[in-house]
């Protein structure tokens, strides 16, 4: 079936047969002799004992993102960065390296440094949009290549099938985040990845009331990450669950509204003179425009730019907007403005962010499904009153 159809179906196995999936707010339940043999057949994951092993509307969410994806089986988890620790404690341990690049959001660049190179894990920084690059740093002690597909927050574009054939010739898994992406502009699985990585609090929720993540690969790959998350506690709460289940069912309706403002909000930007650069896939200015027509079905609702002047300029900016919040997060279906050194990067160094491209002037917009006439008026206004000042 067709993702749109995915998205909305739903089909439960309670006897009353409801239409939506409940939510099961129970954090045991009464065992039986199928329990203590899955138990002591190490096939725990499925049986319902404990709700941070298993819990029905849990499984039920994990069922969704498994088709919508493209995989097998998926494991939620309480949050993003849950995601992104299970999945990478999984595959590297002291002794491992780990391929990588920069361009990451900062939670979880924070991650591999301040976490992983503890544990005596080695990192290797490439350049993401150069298979070539990434393939000469592979070394025997590489465990696993870790890549987002839409980079946070400079948009660049990552060659999936390219990726995963150098990391397959290697035998090695390719793990792709594809938080900017949604499962409804990207399938990383089908374009050759082993294993996709979403935080669900963003375009998946979609409304900027919950927090979680979701891991979607192979039955054997998901079952340890699955280990890895119940051993740490990084189990989804129920509710959040429910939540997501409901946001699913319009995430394609979403998506296209994302996808149409924040091209016209791009266009209307790079022809703004108070703005001296965007980054939008979109844009036939995107260094890598005709790849993002490849690796993406429509090219998201995330646009960055970067004001002609300082980052006072960009506060300026942002405290002007009315229509616009200045906040941090994403994927709403309201539109967000922030600026990263002092949000979703501020956990890196003025030399780390300079590294990757984001200077203090630099502004990251979610836009959202508001009628885009206004939306563009009010970023217009914004940006006059910052040339009248």
């Amino acid at each position: 079936m067709r993702r749109e159809t995915l998205c909305v179906m739903e089909k439960t196995d309670e006897p009353s047969r409801p239409v939506n999936t409940p939510a099961y707010f129970s954090s045991t339940y009464h065992l039986s002799d199928d329990s203590y043999k899955k138990i002591a057949d190490g096939e725990g994951r499925r049986s319902y004992v404990y709700s941070r092993w298993r819990n029905p509307t849990t499984a039920a969410l994990e069922h969704k993102m498994a088709r919508l994806e493209d995989g097998e089986n998926a494991v939620a988890t309480s949050s993003g960065m849950a995601a992104v620790a299970s999945l990478m404690l999984s595959f590297l341990g002291e002794g491992d390296e780990l391929v990588t690049s920069r361009d990451l959001y900062g939670g979880t660049f924070s991650f591999i440094e301040r976490e992983l190179r503890g544990l005596g894990i080695s990192i290797r920084y490439v350049d993401c949009t150069s298979p070539r690059e990434v393939a000469a740093a592979i070394s025997d002690d590489t465990a696993l290549l870790f890549f987002e597909s839409v980079t946070n927050p400079l948009l660049r574009i990552v060659d999936i099938p390219a990726l995963a054939a150098v990391a397959h010739e290697h035998e090695l898994p390719l793990a792709v985040d594809a938080t900017f992406a949604s499962p409804i502009n990207q399938q990383p699985l089908s374009l050759g990845a082993d294993i996709v990585v979403h935080s669900t609090s963003k375009y998946i929720g979609g409304h900027s009331d919950l927090i979680g993540g979701m891991v979607v690969a192979s039955r054997d790959i998901c079952d340890d990450i699955w280990g890895t998350m119940t051993r740490y506690g990084g189990c989804m709460d129920p509710h959040a669950a429910f939540l997501l289940l409901r946001s699913l069912k319009t995430l394609h309706l979403r998506m296209a509204a994302h996808n149409d403002n924040a091209l016209a909000v791009a266009r209307f930007l790079e022809g703004h003179e108070q703005v001296d650069r965007v980054w939008y896939p979109g844009l036939e200015s995107h260094p890598q425009h005709v790849l993002a027509g490849d690796m993406l079905e429509g090219s998201g609702g995330m646009v960055t730019f970067r004001l002609h002047g300082d980052d006072g300029d960009g506060l300026r900016f942002m405290r002007s907007l009315e229509v616009v919040s200045e906040a941090a997060s994403l994927g709403g279906v309201e539109t967000l403005v922030s600026m990263p050194y002092n949000t979703s990067h501020s956990y890196l160094s003025a030399e780390e962010r300079a590294a990757i491209g984001i200077m203090p002037g630099t502004i990251r917009l979610s836009v959202g499904v508001e009628h885009v006439d206004d939306l563009v008026n009010d970023l217009d206004r914004a940006l006059e009153g910052i040339q009248s000042g």
